[in-house]
């Protein structure tokens, strides 16, 4: 949608709303049909599925701005005193990075030569032979070839196809799959994912990693998609699928069929190398463009406590029409987020609407951000804790809202009651009027899957509000007429009623550690360490957003901020560095990690706990 476009609709809802707001009750209620009006908005077919990075989301960023200007809520930024057009808009936006995509550079070659002197030169054909991997590294490498079967170093299983072979500075090729087959419940499973591949050989100090084609026709094969994935960084070495009948072509016999035959039957590579040499060019271009956190401030009415601030926050973007983070069998249908998180985000709006109505005004002020990024892993989120509007440790408490609309049977859960001791006097003197009753479940943890985390791990008390998850969680058919919308209103009432609570102590929240409650999220590692990773996009060590309390990082003296660099004898470079090195992890047994804390480099033990 064009923004001259959006400027007509805005004005459009302002007049709607004047005549509207002529008949709201004195009681200043949350308004079931602007509820309805934003979510079927932002959940609509014309903003795409808000994939962050795209004009659907970007639109949604708009539409959110426009709300806060006509609230007269103050733009987070400075700039000219404008009261329109797009100078005031831009000034409630917050760009932080984002890769949108990757696409192919005009360098990539794929050269091999037979025979010495230069005779027998072949050259693939990028796109149709062969493809580079969006998460490899952009390089040039030549050198000889090692087959490696499937390429799995697995400790736990006491299985490593590089045991025997020297592959430093050569170029490794690769089965897709493992010796379990397609089993998804094997032992090997989770080393089906390239990611995987891609380290060990980096482990085992090859230089590049050729991955052969499961599909037989190179069309039709997954990983010839060029993607690109937010939070997983550079592989360390350039990574490329190659088709079968090209693998066959250069190297003739064994053909890729024998390979596997050898790779299932000893469950082991050759430990020759191939003959010729190959020289091997990645190029991929990223695409960088604009993302967003919209912030919209009310200013407090106490000349002292309006230096403190409450956060309400919500994301809008979700997953545009499907891929990464994906439940639907396909992609290409447009994956709606009614309840993730329009839900959340039109009630950010709605409470918005309600304290800048109020009188009197809060005392203190009242941020209210709608978060991008969160579905790529809380992007927005960590980026506007470390580069906030005002310090950081001037916020008294973030409320936030994820999946608030499809409420069944008054059921609401409550995360994050630990982090204040406070909130369960609050929520229970809330809850105690029957129009603010409901069947809770509260969690004290401050951590969880979305954006109060990014907060709780500045120790900043949390609060976050969910119903639940449903059969349209992540799918295309999370649509806005199965929202429920007279619960989410109740909801909304009561958020309202705890914020003014809040806000009209002359004392703060007392900060405490919450207790965990929930199993930490570790992709089903027999270990636990008790991190909280830092999913942004990194290629220099795994960034630590917070230590549990009572857990073997905080024994071994980790602190939020440290970066890892190193586990026992493996580099940790990223998240899937990080969590492959959890995998080899056994209970009860100390390792040295090595951690970046400013200038310093730390050598800490640490002994997981067994599950």
């Amino acid at each position: 949608m064009n923004f001259k476009r959006l400027l007509q609709i805005c004005v459009l809802l302002l007049v709607s709303t004047v005549a509207f707001a002529q008949q709201v009750s004195p009681q200043n209620e949350p308004s079931v049909s602007r509820l309805q009006q934003h979510v079927s908005y932002l959940a609509s077919d014309a903003l795409d599925g808000r994939r962050t990075g795209t004009a659907g989301a970007n639109d949604a960023a708009r539409y959110i701005a426009g709300e806060f200007a006509r609230l007269g809520l103050r733009p987070a930024a400075s700039g000219p005193a404008t009261r329109r057009g797009s100078q005031l808009m831009a000034r409630y936006l917050q760009s932080f990075p984002y890769v949108a995509g990757v696409e192919l550079g005009t360098g990539n070659t794929l050269t091999f030569v037979r025979e010495a002197g230069g005779q027998g030169v072949q050259t693939l054909r990028v796109r149709d032979d062969w493809m580079p991997i969006g998460f490899g590294s952009n390089a040039k490498v030549a050198g000889t070839m090692v087959f490696v079967g499937f390429g799995i170093t697995a400790s736990e299983q006491s299985y490593d196809d590089y045991a025997g072979l020297n592959v430093k500075d050569k170029i490794v090729i690769a089965l897709q799959g493992t010796p379990d087959g397609d089993n998804p419940h094997g032992k090997f499973a989770r080393y089906e994912e390239v990611r995987w591949k891609a380290i060990a050989a980096r482990t085992a100090g090859a230089k590049a990693l050729l991955v052969v084609a499961r599909e037989g026709e190179f069309k039709n094969e997954r990983l010839a998609r060029l993607t690109y994935e937010q939070t997983g960084g550079d592989a360390g070495i350039p990574v490329a699928v190659v088709s079968r009948s090209g693998v066959d072509s250069i190297l003739g016999t064994p053909t890729v069929n024998d390979w596997l035959a050898i790779a299932k039957a000893k469950s082991q590579a050759t430990s020759q190398p191939l003959p010729g040499q190959l020289t091997l060019v990645t190029d991929v271009l990223r695409k960088e463009v604009p993302a967003y956190n919209v912030i919209g401030v009310l200013e407090g009415s106490d000349p002292v406590a309006k230096r403190e601030t409450i956060v309400i926050g919500a994301h809008y973007d979700h997953l545009g029409r499907g891929g990464s983070g994906s439940l639907a069998q396909r992609a290409g249908e447009i994956h709606h987020g009614a309840d993730d998180n329009a839900s959340g985000t039109a009630g950010m709006l709605e409470l918005a609407r309600l304290f800048t109505s109020q009188r009197p005004r809060p005392k203190r002020t009242i941020v209210f951000i709608g978060f991008g990024g969160e579905e790529e892993g809380l992007l927005g989120s960590n980026y506007y804790v470390n580069h906030p509007i005002s310090a950081l440790t001037n916020t008294v408490a973030m409320i936030n809202m994820d999946m608030i609309g499809r409420m069944k049977d008054k059921k609401l859960v409550i995360g994050g009651v630990g982090t204040a001791k406070e909130w369960r006097e609050i929520i229970a003197k809330g809850t105690a009027d029957t129009k603010r009753s409901f069947s809770l479940t509260l969690n004290e943890d401050g951590y969880g899957p979305s954006d109060h985390s990014s907060f709780y791990g500045k120790q900043v008390p949390v609060l976050f509000f969910w119903t639940g998850t449903h059969n349209d969680y992540h799918k295309p058919s999370d649509t806005f007429e199965k929202i429920n919308y007279t619960d989410q209103a109740r909801i909304l009432d009561l958020v309202s009623y705890i914020v003014r609570e809040v806000d009209g102590t002359d004392k703060r929240l007392t900060y405490t550690t919450a207790k965990t409650e929930a199993t930490p999220r570790t992709g089903g590692f027999r270990v636990y360490l008790g991190t909280i990773p830092n999913y942004a996009e990194g290629n220099d060590g795994l960034l630590i957003d917070g230590v549990r309390d009572d857990s073997p990082a905080a024994h071994a003296g980790l602190k939020p901020g440290d970066k890892i660099v190193k586990i026992g004898t493996r580099e940790i470079k990223n998240v899937y560095d990080y969590t492959y090195a959890l995998g080899e992890m056994k209970g009860g047994e100390e390792y040295v990690i090595e951690v970046v804390r400013g200038k310093d480099r730390l050598s800490l033990k640490i002994k997981p706990i067994q599950r």
